[in-house]
């Protein structure tokens, strides 16, 4: 695995722009070394996370919102405050129904955000 060192231990929201990385999906990218990696995650209203899977624990804190939350084949509504375990090599996918911020936590690093 490639070594993509360590953030600055003092991460500044507003010193920060937003990734687009989909059409109502928007990410920033916390903190990370190449064990962890924290990532925010803005979800317009009818904002689409594609279903997908990865050799990654994940962790999603919801900070906001409301999300149609999928984990392999159970679906549950999750508003601010609930908390889902994706563990690695499970489909996943969110459809956000009211805008909000999910905190994503991935052990080990996402490298496939850092290219």
């Amino acid at each position: 695995m490639k070594s993509f060192g360590s953030s600055k231990e003092f991460i500044l929201d507003k010193d920060l722009d937003w990734e687009v990385v989909g059409e109502g999906v928007k990410r920033k990218i916390m903190g990370y070394d190449d064990k962890i990696m924290l990532v925010k995650v803005h979800f317009s209203e009818g904002g689409i996370g594609y279903k997908h899977e990865h050799y990654h624990s994940q962790v999603t804190y919801v900070k906001s919102g409301e999300f149609e939350f999928s984990i392999g084949d159970e679906t549950k509504l999750v508003k601010g405050g609930d908390t889902v375990y994706i563990p690695p090599h499970v489909l996943h996918g969110a459809i956000c129904k009211k805008e909000g911020i999910l905190i994503d936590v991935f052990s080990p690093i996402r490298e496939d955000f850092m290219e």
